[in-house]
């Protein structure tokens, strides 16, 4: 059986960010990534908008605040070592109407709280500089931008190899048998043996974190964001990144406007429900996840209270003209026609058990297993500050400590 220091569940964007700091900190480390699709990137990572958050959403001292703003400049670092395209085109959150200018303003303080750069202008000057936006009011973001993030994801990859470290693809995790020695990871590529486990696995990360012993009061619940993009003629509709201001009550940032690194513009995403932890399509239904999912008491408890929201959800996924007309609110200029390339992303959202949508990144950890339950959105901007936090707070003292060797015979 192989047999490493630590073994990575989880080829995505956070998963190959820890195995890079890890390799980069502890060079003497034996890392191997374990990822279950045939590439790495294959999920979360590579079905995104692309953006590079500057964290002006985000609650004073939440850790999505503190690691977007680090994990940006990280990013922006690699991306210029590795030659990875990426662009600071900037940002605007609209206020379409005056109704949504107080929840600009709080935006504004949440910004200046967590040090990003931001400017309040009027209807005027956000005519001047996005002609076709329609607003009373707009924050300014300068400090947001575009990428590839499966490029980034692969170059991460490429660099752990490079290394001398393992990433195996095809390997999707059955079973952890947890001993007080190490971790056997059962997969369907064959067993790994190693000293301590780490668990990115985005969608599934709830139930690889059950494997491992560890007792949860979250689920994770799939929401599947849908894009569309817009017809090449209608690409100068907008240059920069264009937001509405957000329902404070979910951690979903409402269809907006997004220039992409390769010179296509998008607009989306929806959040409705998927019908499967990969579900893609309307269509894409897995009875048994659907099930677990419906029969939750979190869910049941937060439908109860949002059914209204998700009614609009889902009849914006259902019809294209419903969907035109959420992207009518920030561009009205905006035609049936000019949507085409329908596509979508599933976003792994924790669930409380009374109800409450998880707004923070969520790590716990067991005796020799760390599991990164929850992240989101801006998980991907903030990926090389969530490894370094997950190697320095979680790995550091467990990776320096005395060990029995992993190839060892357990003697418990």
């Amino acid at each position: 059986m192989p047999t490493y220091d630590v073994a990575i569940i989880g080829g995505g964007i956070v998963g190959l960010a820890t195995a890079y700091r890890l390799t980069e900190r502890y060079s003497d480390t034996s890392v191997v990534v374990l990822e279950k699709e045939d590439r790495v990137a294959a999920h979360q990572t590579s079905h995104n908008s692309g953006v590079i958050h500057s964290g002006v959403f985000y609650e004073p001292g939440s850790l999505k605040a503190e690691n977007c703003r680090e994990g940006k400049r990280a990013l922006i670092e690699f991306c210029e070592r590795e030659d990875v395209d990426y662009e600071m085109c900037g940002k605007f959150v609209v206020a379409t109407d005056e109704s949504e200018v107080p929840g600009l303003e709080r935006i504004a303080e949440k910004g200046h709280a967590n040090q990003v750069k931001c400017t309040r202008i009027g209807a005027e000057e956000l005519h001047d500089r996005e002609p076709h936006v329609q607003g009373v009011a707009a924050l300014e973001v300068p400090g947001a931008g575009i990428v590839d993030y499966e490029a980034v994801a692969q170059a991460l990859a490429d660099t752990v190899t490079d290394r001398g470290h393992t990433i195996r693809t095809g390997a999707a995790v059955r079973d952890l048998h947890v001993t007080p020695n190490h971790v056997t990871v059962d997969t369907t590529a064959g067993a790994v043996q190693a000293q301590h486990v780490v668990n990115c696995a985005g969608l599934y990360a709830d139930r690889v974190a059950a494997m491992s012993g560890q007792t949860l009061d979250t689920k994770i619940v799939p929401f599947r964001g849908e894009y569309y993009e817009l017809v090449a003629e209608r690409r100068s509709l907008c240059n920069r990144l264009i937001y509405p201001v957000p329902d404070p009550a979910f951690p979903f940032l409402g269809v907006h406007f997004t220039p992409t690194i390769d010179g296509r513009v998008e607009c989306g995403p929806s959040a409705v429900l998927a019908f499967a932890r990969e579900g893609y399509r309307l269509t894409d239904v897995d009875w048994a996840e659907l099930r677990e999912i419906l029969t939750y008491p979190g869910f049941q408890k937060l439908s109860a209270r949002h059914w209204r929201k998700g009614l609009r959800e889902l009849l914006q996924s259902m019809s294209k003209r419903v969907y035109l007309r959420a992207a009518r609110q920030l561009i009205p200029e905006v035609e049936m026609d000019d949507f085409t390339n329908r596509w979508a992303g599933v976003r792994a959202q924790a669930l409380r058990r009374d109800g409450t949508l998880v707004d923070d990144f969520l790590i716990r950890e067991t005796d020799r297993v760390v599991n990164v339950i929850n992240a989101a959105s801006p998980a991907a901007t903030s990926a090389l500050n969530i490894g370094d936090l997950v190697v320095e707070n979680y790995l550091a003292d467990r990776l320096t400590a005395p060990q029995v060797s992993a190839a060892s015979p357990d003697r418990s």
